[in-house]
């Protein structure tokens, strides 16, 4: 991952309400939420809902499927995994850490 398409997704959860779609997104798994229920559950206008998730999908963290007259939206676990990745490249002063354990864990000291 470049520098640029981390800070675009580093930006658009840099939000206090995209940051809680997304991490309410992250919980429901890849079967994700219709529209409405999100709303509901965040207590967020439709309009303004509408402004976040088209904002988070054009990041490329979330992605959007219609069924009926219903659009769901999930979290795009690849991208998500990609960031963290891109974050955690140089844990354990740039040394390859042994397990995900020691990466969830690492202070920059691994073993």
């Amino acid at each position: 991952m470049e520098t640029k398409n981390a800070v675009t997704l580093l930006a658009a959860l840099a939000q206090e309400t995209r940051l809680s779609i997304y991490r309410l997104l992250v919980q429901q798994g890849s079967e994700g939420m219709a529209v409405g229920q999100i709303g509901e559950r965040l207590g967020v206008a439709n309009a303004t809902l509408s402004f976040h998730l088209k904002e988070l999908t054009h990041a490329g963290l979330l992605k959007a499927r219609q069924e009926g007259r219903f659009i769901y939206y999930s979290a795009n676990y690849d991208q998500m995994n990609t960031l963290l990745g891109y974050l955690t490249e140089n844990c354990c002063r740039g040394e390859p850490c042994a397990t995900d354990a020691e990466v969830a864990s690492c202070d920059g000291a691994c073993q």
